[in-house]
């Protein structure tokens, strides 16, 4: 088996694009890649402020508003933000990184190195990744409505004529949003940083400014405060818990996008800048409403003074529109994982930069965000009833994070069963006290994300079960591909000039494009390519290691290309890279060959009737294979087949 040479190699690295990953600790960058982490990372748990306090004592919890309740429910937020976020996700679940990469299909890949291929633990592992990845798209659509209409609410704060127009405004600076998705983020992405660190620096002030008025209220540091709050009001204690998660929404972005700032930059913002802002500003909050309960319609618009409330509104949009761009792009990066690793059909991906090539744009999945965006926001009409629906999709979320997290530990990182167990049940507990607080919410909304991650979590399990069995139609009973060599030496057969192709999922036996072109055409190609794009656990793959060319003799070549889930793959520019021999591929001499099967039901199904039905349909509606590889469309030629699934 042969490998490229080093020319070869680089030419195919620059031919699959893929991505620098910034420097971790370059002293240089350093504070560029922080500045640019708090305008990226922290717009989600950033913006939570609008409505986490209001919602700890709103009417359908019945916690009662007094200085016990506020210092407790305070305790809580505070001991929320250093136990999940501080410790759970900056201090343990950043060290799991896939080469740098965060989220959790690359934290599943982790695991899946750990595991025995089709063994029940593999099964489990890609069971959680789905679910989280199907958690996280309710994450994306519940983000953006209940963030910029919890900013957009602060205009009834100043007269309640602005009512009527909180939603029609809401579903206008969406939709904006939505159509510049087009464009990318390039030309606004600059301001994202300065904007949040302003936003951030305003949370600050505008809390500290009561906690000077009020003090007292920093006795909530004390965790006793807590836990007197549920010995004093049980259940109305534990039904708040479900709007102290609200605290902690967003905790996920900072593990998601690691691999775009690294970790340290994302350490070093969070600890040395927006933690302490998001807890000034909750104490705050905290000391306003024991001062003046008058304010709980929206504490966090009160604590401006009444001349600065319509700036406020505005910088609270920018920065919850910045929040809904972070979720956005981070679920088109995750429908491009979820693609490469085979939970999703392919879909058309557009790069959106041409310096930065994490910055995608998938129109499909653009639309379908938009709608359901828009859907929420006219269905629920408010932040307060969105609210009910947030926690649990955060919750689900993070629980499978610990999960898989849990695993890497013990095979990975081999710490001792008992510490591992430790550590994460530690976090399980916290984790299992918010989901039940949450589920107290399953009629208000709650089961919004719970039914579409259903739905996402179905069509991506039909996708690879109908993979699956579509895998072994296609190749049970084709011919080994050392026999049909054998028998093409005892029987020769017309060879025309040229390079053919073929791009195949089994290049151990005769592709059927090439068993039909044979059959109907009676000759082959001098030059015979079978080739394999086989996506690896791993984001990048380095370029001496993405080819694998093997020469099988009578000039046919097996050809293994290796991309990572980060990456594009330009089959063109590879082929015409490998070393196959005299005379040099050219494009304009070679023919892709593609297999283009018809799927129809059949009368012995290896799926119920419904899963084959959607399973035909995102076949049929998956871009082609030509856009999908970039193979030059004058050089393709497709071979149909009828195939019973």
């Amino acid at each position: 088996m042969l490998t490229l040479n080093k020319s070869s190699a680089e030419l195919i690295g620059q031919a699959s694009a893929a991505p620098c990953v910034p420097g971790r600790t370059g002293g240089g960058r350093l504070a560029g890649l922080t500045l640019a982490a708090i305008g990226v990372v922290f717009g989600d748990i950033g913006t939570s402020p609008l409505y986490t306090m209001r919602e700890a004592f709103g009417a359908r919890g019945g916690l009662p508003l007094g200085e016990a309740a506020v210092l407790g429910v305070l305790s809580l937020i505070f001991w929320a933000l250093l136990l999940v976020v501080t410790l759970k996700y900056v201090a343990v679940i950043m060290r799991a990184d896939n080469q740098g990469e965060g989220g959790v299909l690359a934290l599943a890949s982790l695991v899946l190195r750990g595991v025995r291929a089709g063994g029940r633990r593999q099964r489990v592992v890609i069971v959680l990744a789905m679910i989280g990845a199907a958690l996280f798209y309710g994450d994306g659509i519940l983000t953006p409505a209940i963030s910029v209409l919890s900013a957009v609410e602060g205009l009834k704060v100043a007269t309640p004529a602005f009512e009527p127009y909180v939603v029609p405004a809401a579903v206008v600076i969406l939709t904006g949003l939505f159509l510049l998705q087009r464009r990318g983020t390039g030309g606004v992405g600059v301001l994202f940083g300065p904007v949040m660190c302003l936003w951030f620096a305003v949370l600050a002030l505008l809390g500290l400014l009561q906690i000077v008025a009020h003090p007292a209220v920093l006795g909530a540091l004390n965790p006793v405060h807590a836990i007197a709050l549920f010995g004093t009001h049980q259940w109305q204690a534990f039904v708040a818990l479900g709007a102290v998660v609200l605290a902690v929404t967003g905790a996920e972005a900072l593990y998601i996008d690691m691999g775009h700032f690294g970790r340290r930059p994302i350490r070093l913002a969070w600890l040395g800048f927006v933690l302490p802002a998001l807890l000034l500003n909750y104490f705050g909050q905290g000391a306003l409403l024991i001062r003046d309960p008058g304010t709980l319609a929206n504490p966090f618009y009160h604590l401006a003074p009444a001349w600065a409330l319509y700036p406020m509104v505005v910088l609270a949009t920018a920065a919850t529109i910045i929040a809904s761009q972070a979720v956005i792009s981070g679920a088109f990066s995750l429908t491009r994982q979820a693609v490469q690793l085979g939970y999703l059909p392919r879909l058309e991906i557009r790069h959106t930069s041409e310096q930065e090539i994490g910055q995608v744009y998938l129109p499909r999945v653009n639309w379908l965000l938009m709608a359901g965006v828009i859907a929420v926001v006219v269905g629920f009409g408010s932040s307060s009833d969105l609210a009910g629906a947030y926690g649990i999709a955060v919750v689900g979320a993070m629980m499978i994070d610990g999960a898989l997290a849990f695993a890497v530990a013990l095979l990975l990182w081999r710490w001792r069963p008992w510490v591992a167990a430790l550590v994460f049940c530690s976090f399980l507990v916290v984790d299992l006290a918010f989901l039940g607080a949450s589920t107290t919410k399953i009629l208000e909304g709650g089961w919004f994300p719970i039914l579409l991650a259903t739905a996402v979590l179905l069509v991506m399990s039909t996708w690879r079960k109908g993979r699956a069995v579509l895998f072994d139609r296609l190749y049970a009973g084709s011919p080994a591909l050392p026999s049909f060599l054998t028998g093409l030496t005892r029987h020769p057969v017309p060879r025309v000039t040229g390079t053919a192709v073929y791009l195949t999922n089994n290049v151990d036996v005769v592709p059927r494009a090439l068993l039909h072109n044979l059959k109907h055409n009676k000759v082959l190609h001098e030059r015979i390519v079978i080739l394999r794009v086989v996506t690896e656990d791993v984001p990048r793959v380095p370029g001496r290691e993405r080819v694998e060319v093997e020469h099988l003799g009578a000039n046919f070549h097996r050809v293994r290309v290796r991309c990572g889930f980060m990456e594009s793959c330009d089959v063109a520019a590879i082929t015409m890279s490998c070393q196959l021999g005299p005379p040099e591929p050219r494009v304009m001499d070679t023919s892709f060959f593609l297999s283009r099967e018809t799927l129809v039901p059949s009368g012995r199904p290896d799926l119920s009737p419904w899963r084959e039905q959607l399973f035909i349909h995102l076949t049929n509606s998956a871009l082609d294979a030509t856009r999908f590889f970039k193979l030059p469309p004058d050089r393709v030629v497709e071979v149909g087949s009828r195939v019973e699934i």
